[in-house]
């Protein structure tokens, strides 16, 4: 059961769906044996073309929209959740935020390495008092001769204990703060005063936050990507996108979970009768089927508004909330299904309930995007009185 895509799209799927099968999918069974990330990956991401594929053609990149990025995610995330992250290190926001906003000079330091796998890049917002509240922001970064001292500290940044340079927000003016407060800076590792203080393993397989701490580190002025007081509106500029490609995420996931799920009752025999037989195993996975249709509905109009022009922050966090709620239900009710094999460590059902609790969470919480949901609705209510 699919949504119709256009010709050229359903091709690029049905390619997809081969690579990932033939190349991914088996990378996916030796993380879940080794829970390491094998090297072999990022050669192969970036030989077929995978690296930095939103990025303009002149700055080494596939320059492909955001729409077939978004496919391949899904596409990626049937196999395992690592390999978006993948994708969203040389694609997603940090890339896509200097590839938009960043001087031919940051370009040309960061992003060649990007595309061709030899660095990777993270995005530093969240803080302890201060997650998707910019409000309550401590990390400071002072104006000095040359360049900024930055001060503060920042958790939970995933990929931020591997990353070679990260994008960080930090408030330059306390008295605007959102409104022309916040800048954003490109920091390397290794800059004096920079340090990753401890990694956090999570309930997803391999993946690690970071909590970085920021000591009298002096930056130049170069590394100011945008305007200065311009970084709280590259932070939400991105992370729309971002939205939308965790949405395709939970959708790749929920398909699998949903095949392995049908396959599963089709094979499964207890009490003499297959569970395919059975109708309590029919509807969940009806209803699986049901909410994944939906999904795809809701996030691929909304991609065809990206492609019209069109602003969809709201939209995108509404393709977030319904997505990533989704996909905690089909994989509830896969485990369910699966019986005791679904929580063996040894079966990749089990592996999939983990991971996506993460999207609950990730690019702002559901109880976030309900309020900024909530926000729009009432923008449109004052336009109508």
């Amino acid at each position: 059961m699919d949504v119709e895509l256009s010709p050229e799209l359903t091709e690029m799927r049905a390619a997809l769906r081969k690579f990932v099968t033939r190349e991914l999918e088996p990378l996916a069974r030796r993380m879940d044996e080794t829970n390491t990330v094998p090297p072999e990956l990022v050669p192969l991401l970036r030989d077929n073309g995978y690296l930095g594929m939103r990025l303009d053609p002149e700055l080494g990149g596939g320059g492909i929209g955001l729409v077939p990025y978004c496919l391949t995610i899904e596409e990626f995330a049937r196999a395992h959740r690592y390999f978006t992250l993948a994708l969203d290190y040389s694609s997603g926001l940090t890339p896509a935020a200097l590839a938009k906003h960043g001087t031919p000079a940051q370009q040309a330091a960061y992003l060649p390495g990007l595309v061709n796998g030899t660095i990777q890049a993270s995005f530093a917002l969240t803080e302890p008092d201060a997650g998707s509240d910019s409000a309550a922001m401590r990390t400071r970064a002072e104006k000095i001769d040359g360049g900024w001292k930055i001060n503060g500290r920042k958790h939970y940044i995933s990929g931020g204990g591997d990353a070679d340079f990260i994008l960080l927000l930090a408030v330059t003016d306390p008295e605007k703060r959102a409104r022309g407060g916040i800048t954003a800076f490109l920091v390397d590792r290794g800059t004096p005063g920079f340090t990753v203080t401890r990694e956090e393993e999570t309930i997803s397989s391999i993946i690690k936050l970071a909590e970085l701490t920021f000591e009298d580190c002096i930056v130049p002025d170069t590394a100011v990507l945008g305007r200065v007081g311009g970084g709280f509106a590259v932070a939400m500029e991105t992370l729309t996108s971002g939205r939308l490609g965790v949405s395709c995420a939970c959708i790749g996931a929920a398909d699998r979970l949903l095949e392995m799920s049908v396959d599963h009752a089709r094979t499964r025999t207890t009490f003499g009768e297959k569970l395919s037989e059975r109708q309590a195993i029919q509807w969940m996975l009806a209803d699986s089927a049901i909410e994944l249709r939906a999904a795809r509905a809701l996030v691929y109009d909304t991609l065809r508004q990206v492609e019209a022009g069109n602003d969809v922050g709201s939209a995108a966090s509404m393709c977030k909330v319904y997505c990533s709620e989704m996909v905690g239900r089909v994989a509830d009710r896969a485990v369910q299904i699966h019986g005791g094999m679904g929580l063996v460590r040894s079966y990749p059902v089990e592996r999939f309930y983990r991971d996506i609790r993460h999207y609950r969470v990730g690019e702002g919480t559901s109880e976030i995007q309900r309020m900024l949901i909530a926000r729009a609705l009432f923008r449109e209510a004052e336009t109508r009185a």
